[in-house]
């Protein structure tokens, strides 16, 4: 298989293969304080151009293609908007934190290619909350689709416990989202949600399973794609709680704090790790199975 080539921009990382760009991983963003501001993978594109991902819409302007977005952190909110309160529903807050990039301790191009970053999580009032070691990985599976995995430890940098859960662990009923979210093109909005118990809709929000996956058509192009993310067994939380959504807009999210909050200590550090598999083509649940095992077996190899 070719290399996937890394170029840093010096605002992003460029993820490139055969001549044409896979990913744009944007590491300063400019977005505002009511955005959270944090890195995000976007656009993402399939081997054959198309692209999977949606970049600030105007529904959810904090909604970056694929980020590591967490709404509830105690009391702060690094998902971004308003925050979820018990009691009185969606309020704006002064709480909107910021993933600041610190440095890459790799970027490695190659079959397996490698970003190793480091990054401080900030509050809107200036405090460091945690320090993050990430790593986002890329590979070719086949002619047809490419693999981004995705690991973050996170260690909390302060002197007191901290709660990281949802929306739905302060109250509000199956919208557990927070965790790598990934949000789909406006013209996936309807499509179609994979998962081990077969194929549908939103019905399969907040059920638990290993893998979904997410099948959607494009504008413009008589095209279809297919994204699949999957859990890692060693994720605490495994098999997660899932936040997909078809109706009003296509998203998924392996949300690992779904209906309960993890408490981290002062000092400890959380792990949590995904593969996200970009496929050209119409992928059916069976099929995206066989995919998901693959992608864990590489794992369990450790590789």
């Amino acid at each position: 298989m070719t290399d996937i080539v890394l170029d840093d921009r010096g605002d992003r990382v460029v993820l490139t293969h055969a001549g044409r760009d896979l990913a744009h991983y944007v590491y300063r963003p400019t977005d505002v304080t009511l955005e959270s501001p944090r890195p995000y993978l976007s656009p993402i594109r399939t081997l054959g151009g198309a692209v999977v991902t949606l970049f600030r819409p105007h529904d959810h302007v904090w909604h970056k293609g694929i980020a590591w977005s967490l709404p509830v952190v105690g009391d702060e909110n690094f998902w971004g908007g308003p925050t979820y309160v018990r009691g009185e529903g969606y309020v704006q807050l002064p709480n909107n934190g910021e993933q600041v990039h610190v440095g890459f301790a790799a970027l490695d191009s190659g079959r397996k290619a490698r970003i190793v970053e480091t990054l401080d999580w900030v509050t809107e009032a200036g405090e460091l909350v945690f320090t993050e070691a990430r790593a986002i990985g890329a590979l070719v599976l086949d002619d047809d689709a490419w693999l981004l995995t995705f690991e973050t430890q996170m260690r909390n940098a302060t002197g007191r416990s901290i709660s990281i859960g949802s929306p739905t662990t302060r109250g509000r009923e199956n919208a557990g989202y927070g965790g790598l979210f990934w949000r789909g093109p406006r013209s996936f909005t309807g499509g179609t949600i994979l998962s081990p118990a077969g194929e549908g809709g939103e019905e399969m929000r907040g059920t638990r399973a290993p893998w979904m996956g997410f099948r959607g058509r494009h504008d413009e192009v008589d095209r279809t794609s297919t994204l699949l993310m999957i859990d890692d067994p060693t994720n605490a939380a495994h098999p997660p709680e899932w936040f997909a959504r078809t109706e009003q807009f296509a998203c998924l999210c392996p949300a690992p704090f779904f209906s309960t909050e993890r408490e981290v200590a002062p000092g400890e550090t959380i792990r949590e790790r995904y593969g996200v598999v970009v496929a050209d083509g119409s992928l059916t649940a069976d099929a995206a199975a066989g995919v998901a095992a693959s992608v864990t077996s590489r794992w369990d190899a450790g590789s």
